[in-house]
């Protein structure tokens, strides 16, 4: 049986887990079904990047026909300005779709890449939409290089035209997240003035009371206007329309609550409904910003652009060339590999 195991363990890739047919290459006294997979070895190991071996069992991705020069359309400025999500004097930062990530050690070796290239300064892995976000110096490392280093350890980055021409990592709504961040600070100030009224504390002073209640009356005005204003412009739009939607209803009932709880405090001099109303606003913006985080990890939205590569390989005096597609002309030869 232990034979059998040691063996299995000689057949057996060291990277990446596939059979070797033949058994001539050999380091540091383990065995690699290709030259590719021993060039990704080594050059973990001149990074100190071997921990990658310990998470899973031949964990790695064989980088076999890698070629450096078809990533040569990355050194086109007006390519590099498409792709990148974000730059200033000193970093860019770009987000590449990696098709071959399915472990924690790709995870791994992927939030280290700063260990094989000192420019690369940050690498942030999101392991469910298979997504590497890189921040570099551009000074000091080009766009290409950066995808040339990914690639060499065999997580080549999926880049087509749609990458080009619609950013891969959208921007975020900061004003939704304002809104929350109103309702919240709010929600949270009217529950602690509130506390007389939930614990039926009888208050001697009614100028305190009267206080407190203006105190949750003024709190609950940025709830009203600014936070739940989305629901009211969503609901007079589709009743424009004549369309009832969803937020009519959603829109009917912060108005409600917010005139009974005026009318409570000036008339009847009571606390109102200010905590509910500021509490229900602050749980409705709290589930918009789930949902849309779950639209944007369920992307279906692909058109034809999502299926064409950003470059092709080009023949021009018996010379191959990598350009962008968008720059390919009528009678060009294009090189079509299997």
């Amino acid at each position: 049986m232990a034979a059998e195991e040691i063996l299995k363990s000689e057949i057996l890739c060291y990277h990446c887990g596939d059979n070797c047919k033949d058994k001539s290459i050999f380091l540091d006294e383990k065995i690699f079904c290709c030259s590719g997979c021993k060039t990704v070895y080594e050059i973990l190991n001149q990074g100190e990047l071997c921990t990658y071996y310990n998470f899973e069992q031949n964990p790695g991705i064989s980088p076999k026909n890698f070629e450096s020069k078809k990533f040569d359309y990355l050194d086109d400025a007006s390519t590099i300005n498409k792709l990148l999500e974000f730059k200033d004097d000193k970093i860019s930062k770009i987000t590449f779709f990696i098709p071959q990530m399915h472990c924690s050690s790709c995870i791994w070796l992927l939030e280290n890449l700063f260990k094989l290239n000192p420019a690369i300064t940050n690498s942030t892995v999101n392991f469910v939409r298979k997504e590497l976000s890189v921040k570099y110096l551009h000074e000091k490392i080009s766009l290409k290089d950066v995808v040339v280093i990914i690639s060499s350890i065999g997580y080549e980055p999926q880049i087509n035209l749609d990458s080009a021409e619609k950013k891969t990592q959208k921007k975020s709504n900061k004003d939704l997240y304002y809104k929350v961040g109103v309702a919240g600070f709010c929600f949270g100030n009217i529950m602690m003035f509130s506390f007389p009224e939930y614990f039926s504390i009888t208050v001697s002073d009614g100028l305190l009371k009267s206080f407190f209640g203006f105190l949750n009356l003024i709190l609950s005005l940025p709830v009203f206007f600014y936070s739940a204003s989305d629901y009211f412009i969503s609901a007079y739009k589709g009743l424009k329309k004549k369309i009832i939607n969803i937020d009519v209803p959603l829109s009917l009932g912060i108005l409600v609550l917010f005139i009974r709880s005026v009318y409570e405090l000036l008339f009847l001099h009571q606390a109102g409904y200010f905590d509910s109303l500021a509490g229900l606003v602050f749980f409705l913006l709290i589930g918009k910003i789930l949902q849309e985080k779950t639209y944007d990890a369920m992307n279906f939205e692909r058109d034809y652009k999502a299926y064409f590569p950003l470059s092709v390989t080009i023949k021009q005096n018996e010379i191959e060339k990598s350009i962008p597609v968008s720059n390919l002309m009528v009678g060009n030869r294009i090189l079509i590999r299997q």
